[in-house]
């Protein structure tokens, strides 16, 4: 049972971000999601264009 009150406890201690900061972390999240995906993209063209060279 005291495991049960613990997480009860701590259910009560947390707090969520309000609504502006939870915007600003799912925004940097999208954004850093398509950066990596263009670098991906951008890297994956260039390996391919130098096999094509090399074949």
């Amino acid at each position: 049972m005291k495991f049960y009150k613990n997480v009860i406890q701590t259910m009560k201690d947390t707090t969520w971000p309000d609504r502006k900061k939870a915007g600003l972390g799912i925004k940097a999240v999208v954004m850093t999601s398509i950066l990596f995906a263009i670098f991906f993209a951008v890297v994956d063209y260039v390996v391919q264009v130098i096999l094509k060279l090399f074949v």
